[in-house]
């Protein structure tokens, strides 16, 4: 499978998608956000300065999804049928795993938007944690599945 992303001078370029069929696409992504149990015991207990983090980064999940286009250069912009963002948290473990799942139906996929919408997720949860504490780490944001369109689905296997 060749690059799709360049033109024949070797340029930079949007895909041409005008031809490919129209299916419904979904994809999950999710991304994880660690935290002391101090910082944990905070979020979970709504008591951070700043507010709810978790309705908070939900909301910006579904803002970045929604402009994903104006932030991934290449993107096309795409309109979204159904964004939701939803966490679990282990407080053994003091994280909070983001699971975003994105869908439309059109001639592109939706896993980019998926994968921006668990980023800002999480990067909304550590602006709003970052007072208490600095050394907030963020990982493991991949996508885990997708289906829909010409190559089919894919679900991410464990390592």
């Amino acid at each position: 499978m060749g690059l799709t992303h360049f033109n024949e001078e070797g340029r930079a370029k949007m895909v041409d998608v005008t031809e490919k069929a129209i299916t419904t696409r979904t994809a999950v992504a999710t991304g994880r956000v660690c935290l002391n149990p101090e910082t944990f015991a905070l979020v979970k207990n709504g008591q951070m300065k700043k507010g709810d983090v978790l309705a908070v980064a939900q909301v910006a999940g579904i803002m970045a999804a929604k402009k994903n286009s104006e932030l991934i250069p290449m993107c096309h912009p795409i309109i979204l049928t159904g964004v939701d963002i939803s966490f679990n948290m282990d407080e053994e473990k003091s994280v909070i795993d983001i699971f975003a799942t994105v869908k439309c139906k059109g001639e592109t996929g939706v896993e980019i938007e998926a994968l921006t919408a668990a980023s800002v997720a999480a990067l909304t949860i550590y602006d709003m944690c970052k007072a208490v504490q600095r050394d907030i780490l963020i990982e493991h944001i991949c996508l885990l599945r997708k289906s829909g369109g010409k190559s089919g689905d894919f679900v991410r296997e464990e390592k």
